[in-house]
């Protein structure tokens, strides 16, 4: 499902679920407690986030959404807020390294680092309201503060950017080459360690308390609704469609 290899006191946690580091019920749950995990490891200083094989992760598992309908779907979305709402909340250095595909949920989760650094023909990029769903408060929101002024054209244009162009909208702050990506991380989370854990801290949780209170504030009034669309089986005919169209499948 994931694993974490240290690297002095920088973890590396590596997703690594299925072809493509979907995230379903159980991945959302085993990274959020993951996080947390090292968010009190008093020997952990930074955190590189990054995905095995091919993909960093190609977001939400849609399959399991079409077997497991509203009931899944009850169960699922808070979880995968939790998931968000963990790591954009984590209070350490944490750097995301997009090897390979970060889509939708996997863009989100990219979105959430510190520093974002995307492989050279890596892609990433939230298609959501393509493929027929609505946004959760959390996942916007974290948009929000990455994209800033570029979050309309993010959003609903649904595009997959690469290289200059994700930098260029804030989805990434730098291309690397794919063979330096996991060095690089590793070197600016170390790099952003050296500062002192509590100013850093302060810091962080000023630059992002905007953004947190905005979610606490909608995420009441908007997310159950959210919740009903996503098991609703008019969306299930949506994402049906969708799956056909790309990968095939129905």
């Amino acid at each position: 499902m994931f694993e974490v290899d240290r690297d002095g006191g920088v973890a590396v946690l590596r997703v690594a679920h299925g072809k493509v580091n979907a995230v379903d019920l159980e991945l959302a749950e085993g990274l959020t407690g993951a996080i947390r995990d090292l968010h009190a490891s008093d020997d952990i200083e930074a955190v590189v986030l990054t995905g095995a094989g091919r993909a960093f992760s190609a977001g939400v598992d849609l399959f399991r959404i079409l077997d497991g309908g509203s009931s899944y779907a009850d169960r699922f979305l808070p979880a995968l807020v939790d998931l968000f709402d963990a790591f954009f909340g984590f209070e350490k250095p944490l750097v995301t390294a997009v090897n390979g595909a970060a889509v939708a949920g996997g863009c989100i989760l990219a979105c959430c680092g510190d520093r974002r650094l995307i492989a050279d023909g890596a892609r990433i990029g939230a298609p959501e309201l393509r493929v027929g769903v609505p946004f959760p408060v959390s996942p916007l929101e974290i948009l929000r503060f990455a994209c800033g002024r570029h979050v309309e054209e993010v959003v609903y244009s649904g595009r997959l950017y690469q290289g200059a162009e994700a930098v260029a909208v804030g989805l990434a702050h730098q291309a690397v080459a794919p063979d330096e990506l996991l060095e690089t991380a590793v070197a600016v989370a170390v790099d952003l360690a050296a500062v002192a854990a509590e100013p850093f801290r302060l810091a962080k949780r000023q630059l992002r308390r905007p953004t947190i209170e905005r979610i606490a504030a909608d995420a009441a009034g908007n997310d159950p609704t959210a919740t009903v669309i996503w098991g609703s089986p008019e969306t299930a005919a949506i994402v049906r469609a969708y799956l056909d169209r790309t990968v095939g499948k129905g």
